[in-house]
């Protein structure tokens, strides 16, 4: 599986993280930036993170702002794209469970290293249950594409 990753400048520790944990454990890994302590803006990271999701250069995508919304819903405007904020494990499992994401959004303000690795860990063995769940995630995208 491969992973693309990506933060602004206030998850660049958080991402070279979860860059070491996904090679650790076997993933390849698109690290596409910012690689600068520089201010910059999330939503252009988001959107390469999101593309290579959405276009199957990457199977799955992280992604690490200060709260985890900015880049979530930057990453949600891209056409196939389920970005989830996810704050514990709870929500990372249930995100892959019943909402079939496939962008994982991080708090970097307010997680460790260590509940950032075991959170992407979970979040990528988590299976999508599909059954009742799969009519919601086809609503999602009806309504993505504007029906």
């Amino acid at each position: 599986m491969t992973v693309a990753i990506g933060s602004d400048h206030r998850g660049i520790e958080q991402r070279k993280w979860v860059a070491d944990e996904l090679q650790i454990l076997g993933y390849a890994v698109i690290d596409l930036g910012t690689h600068s302590t520089e201010s910059c803006d999330y939503p252009d990271i988001a959107e390469v993170v999101a593309r290579q999701v959405a276009t199957g250069a990457a199977n799955r995508g992280v992604l690490i702002c200060g709260t985890g919304i900015g880049v979530s819903i930057a990453a949600n405007k891209v056409d196939g794209i389920r970005a989830a904020v996810c704050h514990d494990l709870r929500t990372a499992e249930l995100s892959r469970r019943h909402n079939d994401a496939n962008i994982l959004c991080l708090p970097g303000d307010t997680m460790d290293e260590r509940q950032f690795k075991e959170t992407v860990n979970l979040w990528l063995k988590t299976e999508f249950e599909g059954g009742r769940h799969q009519r919601r995630v086809d609503k999602i995208a009806a309504i993505q594409h504007g029906g």
